[in-house]
């Protein structure tokens, strides 16, 4: 009876990897960033192909870059979206579903100045322009928190993405520079800027998740099955990034930047604590922060966006 499971399972391995993989279009935010890599790093060690799936990525900027076609239904999933923008979209009747958590709390962000503008804290920034990346993104979360809590009043400015931004700052464009490692660590090594705040700042958001990864409801509703393989190749990208030596060798190549900074940012910057998938927390303050921002115009319940939005694929 052993041998005859045994040939059945082979028999069924065999016809799986020998049928058409599933294709999934996902948009990726912010190549270069440490957990930006994970699509890439599972794709490398064929975690996907495992799965019986074709992966085509698109990288964007973020924010609206990212969700938009995933709204339209062109590409299927958006990573590291900031859930305020999600709860945005979810609440005009856009077909978005949250298939994960992709961040909580926000230890990987920073807020940089240029050390001759005098500015050493973001109290400093009072009618100065201070840099997020765009509408409805995480950075965008953030930096309205840490204003309100330092009671700063600063011009805040969607000016792009990190490479952008920096540029920006030091052409004197823009006052305050937002960046995510391993962008700007090396003007920071050399004195030409300085941090002036970090996301870990801002005490309300450490437990909340202020990114999540998303799918078209539409088309998670008709191929449910390969959203979750997904979520599971995913994981086991995030697990082998934190356990394998050559993880650290594979995202240098990637960001571009000696295996030092990579190393840097990962254990620096990226505990991988904040990078769980599994669940969505702090719902109820970010509904509120939702309400207070201005990304929704009429309350909504934790109860109505858990059943309506949250469909969380996969649990480690």
């Amino acid at each position: 009876m052993r041998k005859v499971i045994a040939i059945l399972v082979s028999v069924i391995a065999t016809a799986a990897n020998g049928a058409a993989a599933e294709t999934l279009k996902v948009a990726v935010a912010q190549r270069g960033f440490w957990n930006s890599s994970f699509v890439d790093f599972a794709l490398r060690q064929g975690f996907f192909k495992q799965e019986g799936l074709d992966i085509e990525i698109l990288y964007t900027e973020g924010g609206a870059s990212t969700l938009t076609p995933v709204i339209a239904g062109s590409l299927d999933v958006a990573m590291t979206n900031g859930t305020l923008g999600v709860i945005a979209a979810f609440a005009k009747g856009m077909p978005v579903k949250i298939i994960s958590a992709e961040a909580t709390g926000a230890p990987d962000a920073f807020w940089y100045a240029r050390p001759e503008s005098g500015i050493r804290t973001i109290r400093d920034t009072d009618g100065k322009t201070v840099a997020f990346s765009s509408p409805g993104s995480s950075t965008n979360l953030i930096v309205l928190q840490l204003v309100n809590q330092e009671k700063a009043t600063p011009k805040l400015v969607a000016a792009g993405g990190a490479p952008a931004t920096l540029t920006q700052v030091m052409s004197g464009q823009i006052d305050v520079g937002w960046s995510v490692p391993p962008f700007v660590l090396q003007h920071l090594a050399e004195g030409r800027l300085q941090i002036i705040a970090r996301g870990s700042d801002v005490k309300a958001i450490k437990d909340q998740t202020i990114r999540v990864n998303v799918a078209n409801a539409n088309a998670l509703k008709e191929k449910r099955d390969a959203f979750v393989r997904y979520v599971r190749a995913l994981s086991r990208a995030i697990d082998w990034a934190y356990s394998d030596p050559a993880a650290i060798d594979a995202y240098a190549a990637i960001a571009n930047v000696p295996r030092s900074l990579a190393q840097k940012t990962r254990d620096e910057f990226y505990p991988k604590e904040s990078l769980q998938l599994a669940e969505v927390k702090g719902l109820e303050l970010t509904l509120r922060q939702a309400l207070e921002f201005k990304y929704i115009t009429a309350p909504l319940s934790a109860a109505d966006v858990r059943q309506g939005l949250i469909d969380v694929l996969y649990r480690p």
